[in-house]
């Protein structure tokens, strides 16, 4: 996979993040929204199906993460048409960042309005894994009524990089067709 060069977000830039999403979103601790675009591509030679993914055409996947403000602050790109966001996110730097514990995540801090300790989070779709620094929405199997609220609030925080990626399609239309 290849990384697009963007500068690290250090603690501060974390904890601001966390900030805007408490105040526009409502969510506690989150520190970024991520989610994988397939960018429609050209078949290259001798590839056989590894750029072919679910949607039925060929694509590289363009992993990003965003703030509370639908900015991009992280992104990878060459992730295969056929990974899934959760394959994608397996194989990309930040997750190596996270587990090695070189992206400078604040530490855990309480809820607001609450003495429970918590880590600051990214917001993921289901299919990401779920992990302590990466929270996706309860299944829907068994789900109690606590679980859904959790889930349309995740959602609600989570439109931030459906929004980002909006915004960068309208803008770069290339986008639209394969390259």
């Amino acid at each position: 996979m290849f990384t697009i060069h963007m500068p690290q977000p250090n603690e501060k830039c974390f904890q601001e993040i966390a900030e805007q999403y408490w105040k526009l979103w409502n969510f506690p601790n989150c520190i970024g929204a991520i989610d994988g675009k397939h960018i429609r591509i050209k078949c290259p030679g001798n590839t056989g199906c590894m750029y072919y993914n679910y949607k039925n055409f060929f694509s590289i996947v363009l992993q990003g993460i965003a703030d509370a403000n639908c900015k991009f602050f992280a992104v990878e790109v060459g992730g295969y048409g056929k990974q899934s966001d959760g394959g994608t996110f397996s194989s990309s730097k930040i997750l190596n960042l996270l587990k090695s514990g070189e992206l400078p995540v604040p530490g855990n801090t309480c809820l607001p309005n609450s003495e429970e300790i918590v880590p600051y989070v990214f917001l993921g779709d289901e299919a990401y894994p779920l992990l302590e620094c990466l929270l996706r929405p309860y299944s829907q199997k068994e789900i109690t009524k606590d679980h859904e609220y959790f889930n349309a609030r995740l959602s609600r925080a989570r439109k931030c990089i459906e929004c980002a990626f909006g915004l960068l399609s309208a803008r770069f239309r290339i986008l639209w067709k394969p390259i």
